[in-house]
């Protein structure tokens, strides 16, 4: 079997590259290979297609902001915290924030920082009048994910927006699995977001710093990027990103409904199995589920013709159990016995029906 012929479930981690996005990019490969930096009329040229792809990124979220690239959302988060913060900082984070805000938050409490971890109820979600219980008087940021990557639930942001700045505090959004599929939240201070989750290239995405946010940069040199990020650009994957931005929000509405449709189709087909997290405030792209005794890692390891995972692409290969399953309540055996499903706007209603026979036919062998 070839790599082609792989059914892919897996939109959480990756998705493909819109034809539209890498048309766009091809010239900026080759021929229109400039510097946009460079103070020529060459380079001049190139930093114009930099600003517009700016300006269609710009254009799914709010106003009032300016968006600095990166690459990655990674980058973004890691930008967003250690240049927003200083050393005695109080941060409050999410139990099941992505690792990107988790490490991060460590590693500042490794500098004197104070991080608070907000726990989430059994259906994954912030409660937020516990969270304002638990929070100081007084903080400096709130760091919560739009929609989580492992079980795709959808966060109370707005509320926790408010929570955040009636401490005196920012909120950071890592909005990855939420931006182009949804509105991102308005109210937020900081939003990271990723280019290769919406149908763009890998190795570019940004963050989205409001009129007013001081950043100290994490990457010194030549000053590019706004003061906050040296290094050279790469107009190829800016034009790629504002290319897939773009298509997103003409695409947003219709991508909803083929994705809810699909949505429909996996509940039919896997039927027997627990759905982990909320199914209400959940994405609909998102299917996290699990049977008793199964062992996921096994699962995936003997079923090579459909590509699915058992958590988040950055964890995968480690051996642990989820920490967002964990914090949903689920035993370490629970965790183990749960995959994770993804599809968008690329997958077919048979892509699902198959996949969904081939996974059930091989966890009835396993178990």
């Amino acid at each position: 079997m070839s790599l082609t012929d792989v059914l892919y479930m897996d939109y959480q981690a990756t998705t493909r590259i819109a034809n539209e996005a890498s048309d766009a990019m091809l010239p900026y490969l080759n021929a229109h290979f400039w510097n946009p930096h460079s103070a020529h009329r060459l380079g001049r040229a190139m930093a114009a297609r930099v600003e517009h792809a700016r300006d269609q990124v710009a254009g799914l979220l709010p106003s009032g902001g300016r968006v600095v690239f990166t690459s990655g959302a990674t980058e973004a988060i890691n930008l967003a915290i250690k240049g927003s913060m200083t050393p005695n900082a109080v941060i409050a984070v999410s139990a099941i924030e992505h690792a990107a805000v988790l490490d991060t938050a460590d590693w500042l409490a490794g500098q004197g920082a104070r991080v608070i971890r907000l726990p989430v109820t059994p259906d994954g979600l912030i409660d937020v009048d516990a969270a304002g219980q638990l929070l100081p008087d007084r903080i400096d940021l709130l760091a919560v994910m739009q929609v989580n990557n492992e079980v795709g639930t959808i966060q109370p942001v707005e509320r926790l927006t408010e929570l955040a700045h009636q401490r005196g505090g920012l909120l950071l959004c890592d909005a990855v699995q939420g931006f182009g599929r949804m509105p991102v939240p308005a109210q937020a201070d900081m939003i990271a977001i990723s280019a290769h989750k919406i149908h763009g290239p890998k190795g570019i995405g940004a963050l989205w710093v409001r009129d007013g946010v001081k950043l100290t940069p994490l990457i010194h040199g030549g000053g590019q990027e706004q003061g906050l990020r040296s290094g050279t650009l790469s107009p190829a994957l800016c034009v790629g990103f504002g290319v897939a931005a773009t298509l997103a929000a003409e695409r947003m509405e219709a991508d909803a409904q083929h994705v809810e449709a699909l949505w429909q189709v996996a509940l039919d087909q896997f039927r027997g199995w627990t759905i982990n997290g909320s199914v209400e405030a959940r994405y609909r792209g998102n299917l996290n589920i699990r049977r008793d005794g199964l062992d996921g890692a096994r699962l995936m390891s003997e079923l090579r013709s459909v590509a699915f995972s058992a958590g988040s692409a950055c964890a995968s290969g480690s051996g642990r159990p989820s920490h967002v399953l964990q914090a949903l309540g689920l035993t370490e055996r629970q965790a183990k016995s749960s995959v994770r499903l993804g599809w968008g706007r690329y997958s077919t209603e048979e892509d699902i029906i198959v996949a969904a026979r081939l996974i059930n036919e091989a966890a009835g062998e396993i178990l």
